[in-house]
């Protein structure tokens, strides 16, 4: 919408320029008058910001897959940068994704030194390691108990996250329950609860130790639905028999990971529906800073202020069910944290697909990595700093390369309508034009955007862009005015077009490559050497005999070129003192962006 009275301006001034509309129209000069209108207002598009955007993603995207990541999403890549708190499940994330059987206890702690275990539980944990829709937990079961019982059963009770138990009845052997000591111990699921005392503090124990740990109870029959098929609740008879443990490996990077969270800021949360006391032991091992233990998300409420405090002031969690973990995420989001969810369940999807950022498991659940963003193709919790880090260099450098792009923008429309205004010919032909932008920005800002940059990302992106670019863009268009104005009104001898021209192309690309060297800080050596490269590139396109003709450049006497020398000269130095106001006043307006370039080494 802007572009439409800014074409207009320009076009005006151009046909003012060779003697109004009426004399262009009648010489024939309104063609001229129309090519360099369109010179104009072509290069007040920053049609490069969106090639480097597209290209810097696309690189992103081939680089994460080459180290096993797959992008689902496009702009995964920009959330990437802006993550500052990170939850993943334990299970498959923090630890490795495999479950093993560990052993099976008696309930009372004095019976410790017993080891058999009575024929019909052992035939029905038979059983639940064998049953083809088993979870991983159960499944583990097969390696103590290999021989499953022959016979069909004659009722299953699926396993239900919600529940926290499953079931079967096998013929001749009554009903047995595998489930959290939560469900199968809780005083309210027993007849004589006093008497399960010391088996719940055996559990607690055997879970404080990293075990994860279940209870197998038996009963005379499952509980029935109306509709005579078992029904997920707990029949009053039953009875707890064993404990059953399960050990999983907590990674070997897993404490670098969260070391490296937390060198970077960013907050890593433990979401899980295993035993809090198992997460909590988990969570130590891998190096969490845990004050305590964990929370027991059972005691909490699926939503509202109370699990939106938990989740703000606690890192730990254990008995998430799958709505609550989206809640908490919800609640992370409220608060204003931009939240990445890692896990490898189907009780994770929900959470996943809420977070900003969905980070799946290789192993995961079809239907976890469908609402996923990134994938990790390999499962290695590891390979989370290096995607953090890609994302944080295009970021970054994206918008680097911005503060240039909406310069250059900025003053194009500025120089197109100030000219416009005053009458005067745009002093660059297309071509002359396309070669400037090429030292100025083609060329160096697709190096930079391929640069490394860790620099992690701050909100107010707009305001600091605009904030460095306007300034620059009064500048640029000040000292090609004052060429113009010199050659038009001052220079004692007639300056031809081709001079005035060229005149104005050495100040623009002078002071566009001063604004790319403050835009480049701190100077690296690859920077350093790019900035000399695009000053080797302006002398080598005035003086190399082909580079003129094609440009049709003519070299203006010495008194246009001491001036054009003079004013690049000193818009370099107000480009310089543009720049230092411009950190001074983030330290004041945007701290928080000094500090994250501070500590990406980038001041």
């Amino acid at each position: 919408w802007a572009l439409v009275p800014i074409v207009a301006v320009v076009l005006n001034g151009q046909m003012q320029a060779v003697g109004g509309w009426h004399a262009a129209f009648a010489t024939g000069a309104w063609r001229d008058a129309l090519v360099v209108a369109v010179s104009s207002v072509a290069s007040m598009v920053p049609q490069g910001l969106a090639l480097m955007t597209t290209i810097a993603f696309a690189v992103a995207a081939v680089k994460l897959a080459q180290d096993e990541v797959l992008i689902q999403e496009q702009p995964a890549v920009e959330v990437l940068a802006r993550v500052d708190t990170v939850c993943f499940d334990k299970t498959g994330t923090l630890t490795e994704g495999g479950v093993s059987f560990d052993a099976v206890h008696p309930l009372d702690p004095a019976d410790a030194g017993k080891t058999e275990t009575p024929a019909g539980a052992a035939a029905a944990l038979a059983w639940f390691g064998a049953d083809p829709h088993a979870n991983p937990t159960a499944a583990a079961l097969a390696e103590g108990f290999p021989e499953a019982p022959a016979e069909d059963p004659e009722g299953v009770l699926p396993f239900s996250s919600a529940h926290r138990f499953s079931g079967v009845q096998l013929p001749g052997a009554g009903a047995w329950l595998l489930g959290a000591p939560e469900a199968l111990l809780a005083p309210s699921a027993l007849a004589d609860p006093d008497r399960y005392d010391a088996a719940r503090a055996r559990a607690r124990e055997l879970a404080a130790s990293g075990l994860r740990t279940l209870v197998l109870s038996r009963a005379q029959a499952l509980a029935r639905g109306r509709d005579g098929k078992p029904g997920q609740e707990l029949p009053g008879d039953q009875e707890p028999v064993l404990l059953v443990t399960f050990r999983e490996q907590v990674r070997t990077d897993a404490r670098e990971t969260l070391e490296f969270f937390a060198q970077q800021g960013i907050a890593a949360k433990v979401i899980s529906g295993d035993n809090p006391a198992t997460v909590a032991a988990a969570a130590r091992q891998a190096g969490v800073d845990l004050q305590g233990e964990a929370v027991d998300a059972s005691a909490l409420p699926e939503e509202g202020p109370q699990l939106a405090e938990a989740v703000r002031e606690h890192a730990v969690f254990g008995r998430v069910s799958p709505a609550q973990k989206r809640n908490m995420v919800r609640a992370l989001q409220e608060d204003g944290h931009v939240v990445a969810m890692t896990g490898d369940g189907i009780n994770d999807a929900l959470a996943l697909k809420h977070a900003d950022l969905g980070i799946a498991m290789g192993n995961a659940a079809p239907a976890t990595k469908a609402v996923s963003r990134l994938v990790l193709l390999d499962g290695q919790f590891s390979r989370l700093p290096a995607v953090l880090a890609e994302g944080r260099k295009i970021i970054a450098n994206i918008e680097r390369v911005t503060h240039l792009f909406l310069s250059k923008t900025a003053f194009a429309v500025l120089m197109g309508v100030t000219l416009g205004l005053l009458a005067w010919t745009f002093p660059f032909l297309p071509r002359q034009y396309s070669t400037a932008d090429l030292l100025m920005l083609g060329g160096p800002t697709f190096v930079l955007t391929m640069l490394p940059n860790n620099q992690r990302y701050v909100q107010g992106f707009l305001r600091r862009a605009l904030h460095f670019a306007l300034p620059n863009a009064v500048i640029v268009t000040a000292a090609v005015v004052a060429v113009n104005g010199y050659a038009l009104f001052a220079d004692p001898t007639p300056v031809g077009t081709r001079a005035v021209q060229t005149a104005s192309f050495l100040v623009l690309v002078l002071v566009g490559l001063w604004i790319l060297c403050v835009g480049s800080r701190p100077l690296t050596l690859a920077r350093a050497g790019l900035l000399a490269a695009m000053y080797a590139g302006l002398v080598l396109v005035l003086t190399v005999p082909i580079s003129r003709w094609y440009h049709e450049f003519q070299i203006p006497d010495a008194d246009l070129l001491a001036v054009a020398l003079g004013v690049g000269a000193l818009g370099c130095a107000l480009v310089e003192a543009n720049f230092r106001w411009h950190r001074r006043w983030l330290r004041r307006a945007q701290p928080q962006a000094v500090d994250a370039a501070a500590a990406a080494g980038q001041l």
